[in-house]
Formats: structure tokens, sequence, C-alpha cells
């Protein structure tokens, strides 16, 4: 089986990232997590994404605040899928990081989820693994029922009390 790469810009997103990562885990997909600055490490940060297909990744998630140049980064350096998470920070809320991340050149595309997206994150990056693997497809089909068991629940339990 393949695996996804996750990598942050600092060890402070992974708060953010442990989103990620245990909905890969509950999915049972393979993760490698690091920590590699688009800016303080770039040599370092290149080399992943340049050798990502041949250590058997299928998909890369980055995640970074801020300036938030690592998914591009990335994806500048790798033909796989990047997904990017722009992150929170004390400095505008995130948008600064979601605009950086979202605004990329044409010929380099980044997907971006929302702001300390995460989660979709990690079920975007399972949905396209899920394009060549049965069994993560069925996975998602299953999780996507439980979701939606979970709300009719909640909208069977408030009409009960509301009407």
């Amino acid at each position: 089986m393949s695996k996804v790469g996750i990598v942050m810009g600092s060890k402070s997103d992974l708060p953010i990232v442990e989103k990620a990562i245990t909905v890969l885990q509950e999915y049972g997909v393979s993760i490698e997590v690091r920590v590699l600055s688009a800016h303080r490490c770039p040599d370092q940060a290149r080399e992943f994404a340049a050798t990502a297909r041949e250590s058997g990744f299928s998909v890369l998630i980055a995640a970074a605040g801020m300036a938030a140049h690592l998914a591009g980064a990335l994806a500048a350096n790798t033909t796989l899928p990047v997904i990017g998470i722009p992150c929170s920070s004390s400095n505008l809320d995130g948008t600064d990081a979601l605009l950086s991340t979202v605004m990329m050149p044409p010929g380099i595309p980044v997907a971006t989820v929302g702001i300390n997206g995460a989660k979709n994150a990690a079920l975007l990056a399972i949905q396209i693994m899920a394009v060549t693997d049965a069994a993560l497809a069925e996975k998602l089909a299953q999780g996507r029922a439980k979701d939606t068991a979970a709300v009719l629940e909640a909208d069977a339990e408030l009409r009960a009390r509301y009407q």
C-alpha cells in the first residue's frame, strides 16, 4: 500500500496536523510525518518532494501558517498531488496562510482545504488514493454512511424534543 507524506513547516503546527494523522490512521493509511520548512531548510524540503514518488508516497499534505509557502514548494518539486492546510496564527487568523496556499501559479497546483482543515485534507488524500484502491473506497462509503446516520439521529432527537 502506498502512503501519505504529512509535512509541517513547524512543530507548532502539530496540534492541527494531528487531526489528519488520526483520520489517516483510522482508515489504515500508512503515513510519514516530517517537519521541513520551506524557508529554514529548503534543500531538505525540496529533496523530500523530489524523491517522494520513489519513496512510495501517493499524496503529500503540507501544513503551514503565515507565509505558508511549504505546499507550493513541495508541489514545485513533485508531480504527486499536494494538499495544503493553511494554519491559523496570531497574524490575520490564517487568512495570510490561506491566500499563500491557494494562490499558486498555473502549472503548479495545490489542492487547498480551509484554514486548519486537517480532517478534510486527510479525507481528500484518501479519496485520491481510493481512485485505484477499492478497499479505501469502501471505507470512505462506510464513513459517509456513519456520518449520515449521526446527523439523522440528531435530527430525530430534535424533532421529538421540539414537536
